[in-house]
Parts: structure tokens; sequence; C-alpha cells
């Protein structure tokens, strides 16, 4: 149970488990993979460690009528760790990456008005002090990601666990989904710890335990609320990450986006604004692997004229903010 220890595939199916629902009890997920409720929370609580695993309560914003935002700012490298910290402490923003040797900081963010949109993007980062440039991409179409992540790809579950522990489908809603202050308060607990108990968030919120309930049911049913699984990527085998931003033929646009989709590289793939027209996340065991896919899997696709590759050199936030500790 040593940090860094490779995964088994016990490990794995737990995972992909937790992605599929995150907040599944032990006693549901033992009895789908055949094994005893304390093997699983002790499988449980050695990931926390090995693998930094948390569970994590997320908003989708589209079904809350907000737009996400992917911002790119070059700087000198003597600021680059200060100015991403400084992103990641911010409740707005997730996915803080230092990439490109140290002279780009990438963020996902999420402005809850157009007024905190641009508080950001036209005053704060404008004026901080050795940030060369700033530009702003919003997010158009996501073609993966969300409630789906790379671990849905991992086939370390059978269709038949698979269809066990799947939750049941969002309901489509005619507009945005409006939330009031009690609503806001049980998201901002689990989006800290998506595992929290009811009696937990009961005591957070002051709340009653039905109320609990049937908040946490409207929020997942109508796909405001899903959940995600935090973990180090290198445990899997993801040595390299890497940003690409594919400029591509705008009647290429969906089919290219489905391709990646189907890609097992791509966690995260979306059209956005910009020169550059799709973006997409993908892992690889290293540089020769990233190499392979950009030539061959990326090369044939289509209606692709370019792309900029940029290696993520550190993640600095993934959906939660963990300082790294003073050496």
């Amino acid at each position: 149970m040593e940090p860094g220890t490779a995964l088994d595939p016990l490990d794995l199916k737990l995972l992909q488990a937790l992605q599929l629902d995150g907040r599944a009890p032990f006693s549901r997920i033992a009895q789908v993979l055949g094994v005893s409720d304390q093997t699983v929370a002790r499988r449980y609580r050695g990931l926390r460690t090995r693998a930094r695993l948390k569970v994590l309560g997320v908003t989708d914003e589209h079904r809350l009528g907000r737009s996400s935002w992917i911002v790119r700012l070059r700087c000198t490298p003597d600021v680059a760790e200060q100015l991403a910290g400084a992103l990641a402490r911010r409740p707005d923003t997730s996915y803080v990456s230092l990439n490109s040797g140290g002279t780009e900081v990438m963020c996902t963010m999420k402005p809850r008005s157009r007024e905190a949109r641009d508080e950001l993007l036209f005053d704060r980062l404008q004026r901080t002090p050795r940030v060369t440039s700033v530009s702003a991409h919003c997010v158009l179409h996501p073609f993966y990601g969300g409630a789906l992540g790379w671990l849905n790809k991992a086939d370390a579950l059978s269709p038949e666990e698979e269809a066990a522990l799947r939750p049941p489908p969002v309901t489509a809603t005619a507009g945005p989904v409006g939330l009031d202050a009690d609503d806001e308060a049980l998201l901002d607990v689990l989006r800290h710890d998506g595992r929290a108990t009811l009696t937990e968030l009961q005591a957070a919120t002051g709340q009653s335990e039905s109320m609990v309930k049937r908040r946490l049911e409207r929020l997942r049913s109508t796909g405001v609320l899903y959940f995600d699984v935090q973990h180090d990527a290198e445990l899997l085998g993801h040595e390299v990450e890497a940003m690409l931003w594919l400029t591509v033929a705008p009647a290429s646009l969906a089919s290219v986006g489905r391709v990646l989709a189907e890609h097992p590289q791509v966690p995260f793939a979306a059209a956005v604004t910009g020169q550059a027209n799709i973006l997409a996340a993908t892992l690889h065991r290293d540089a020769g692997d990233l190499y392979t896919y950009l030539s061959e899997k990326i090369g044939a696709l289509e209606g692709v004229q370019s792309v900029e590759t940029a290696l993520t050199l550190r993640r600095v936030k993934q959906l939660s903010y963990e300082p790294r500790p003073n050496r």
C-alpha cells in the first residue's frame, strides 16, 4: 500500500465504479464486484493515500444556463507558479495547470455571472505583472468530459458490472435549472467531499435528512450535479499529459469531435472559440506514445488543418486545490 505502487484490477474496478456513481454505497459496489464490504472500504482508504483519490461533487454549468471558459495565460517563468496558485485558490476555477516549459498557465473558469467573468478577464488578469498575454476560449460544445471521464474508458468493469452500478439516467429539462440558497449550501459541501454522509450533509447545511435526500435526488436527476473521481494519472500509466489545440474546418467540427470522444487517450474534448476551435486533453504512456497518437490518430482525421501541442508539466488544481508543501 505504499504511494506509487501500481494499481491492481480490483483497484481499477473500484475507481471505475466510483466514476459511474460517486455516491454508490460500499455494500452495493462490493455486491457487484463479488467482494466484501470491508474489502471495498479498505481499498478505498488505500487509494486515498496511494492515488490521492477524492470523489467530488461537480456542477454542470450548461444545465444552469452558464458558460465555461478555458483561459491561457502566457507569463514569465518566475511568476508562473504564483499565478497558478492564485487561480487555483479561486472557487470559480478548476483544472489549473502549468504548461509549455513553465511559461503558460491554463485553467478552466466557471464564472457565475458576466460581471465575475469580466472582472477576472478584463481587469485582474490584464493588470497582473509579468503576464504577457491572456486568451479566453468559451466552451461551445463538449464532445467528451463532464460526467464522463477517462475512467469510463478504463474497461476495468464488465458490461454487466457497469450496468449494475450505473445510476438512473438524467432527465432532460426545458430550460436552465434554478438553484436556491439551500441547494447552494448542499453543493458547497459536496464540492469538497462528494461522499459526505447524509448526517454530515444535514449538519453542514442545517437541513433535515429528508430535505437533503430530496434535494440530492433533484440535483442529480436534472444533471446539475454529478460526481467526478480525482486521482493521480501516473499510477494508471499516464506519464505524459498534453493539451491539443486543433484548428479544424467548420464542416468537420462535429465529425472530428465525435472521433476524439471515442479515443481512449482523450478524457476531455470540446469545441471552443478561437482560431484553434477544438481543444482535447490527452493522456499517454510516454513521449513516443504521444508522437504515435499525433501522427497516426490525429493525422488521419479529415478536416484537421493544424495542431498545437502543449505538454502539461504539472496539475496545480484538478477539481480541488492542495498547495504543494514547502521544501
